[in-house]
């Protein structure tokens, strides 16, 4: 299972994360557009980051909400959420295409991740803004209990989807992410290797009630905040590398 982590997100003096450390220890990196995190300076390091170690590019786009950090949803039309992303998409492909990298998909941002995957029309005008973008671009979406129908719906606008799994947070039943707000719902480090363990050989997750669903991913979500976020990091990519 590839790794992936959300990077390029500090914005001027104000820095978010350790991507130079983050770097060498993944497969892709969804990289902050502008609207949430990130700016011309940082867009550009990170690919150059991403360049070095011959990481896969993704954009990360957001609800135009850099106060909230994106995880505040917002009452688009969907003409204004399509120009949004396309805005976004546009300037990570730009600034990619000036050092000879081509984007490869794209990842939704925080609030806008959480809501299309609980309104299905709004995950469709994600789809169809994905699609009408005039570079081929893949769809990175949470892998759920609904794989199968995000799959058959993707397909209406022949766009391929990448399903991707969370180390770090406790599932529902339905396989959708439990509110930060509950206690529990971000694992520790045991319960988080655990999580990898498990989903590395049987496939599946075991949900907040105690149920084993079935979790078709392609790609792991990983966070590297910190020094220990790091070190999780390497170890989860052992894992990865020994099946």
């Amino acid at each position: 299972m590839k790794l992936n982590c959300d990077l390029g997100e500090s914005f001027g003096v104000w820095q978010m994360g350790l991507d130079t450390e983050v770097m060498p220890h993944i497969d892709m990196a969804n990289i902050a557009c502008g609207f949430h995190g990130g700016d011309s300076d940082v867009m550009a390091s990170t690919l150059r980051l991403a360049k070095q170690y011959n990481v896969m590019i993704g954009a990360h786009p957001s609800y135009p909400d850099k106060q909230g950090f994106g995880r505040r949803s917002m009452a688009l039309s969907a003409q204004e959420l399509t120009n949004c992303l396309h805005y976004q998409i546009a300037a990570l492909e730009g600034m990619a295409r000036v050092q000879g990298l081509s984007l490869e998909y794209v990842k939704p941002h925080g609030a806008l991740y959480n809501d299309m995957m609980l309104d299905e029309t709004l995950l469709t005008t994600v789809m169809q803004a994905i699609a009408c973008y005039p570079s081929t671009l893949k769809l990175m979406i949470l892998a759920t209990a609904n794989a199968k129908q995000h799959q058959q719906l993707a397909k209406q606008y022949q766009l391929d989807l990448i399903l991707e799994a969370f180390a770090d947070r406790q599932y529902t039943d339905d396989g959708l992410l439990v509110s930060r707000s509950l206690a529990g719902s971000v694992h520790d480090k045991p319960a988080l290797i655990a999580q990898v363990k498990q989903l590395l050989t049987t496939g599946c997750v075991t949900t907040r009630s105690g149920k084993q669903l079935p979790l078709h991913a392609d790609s792991l979500c990983v966070h590297g905040d910190n020094a220990a976020g790091i070190a999780l990091i390497q170890e989860i990519k052992t894992l990865c590398h020994a099946r």
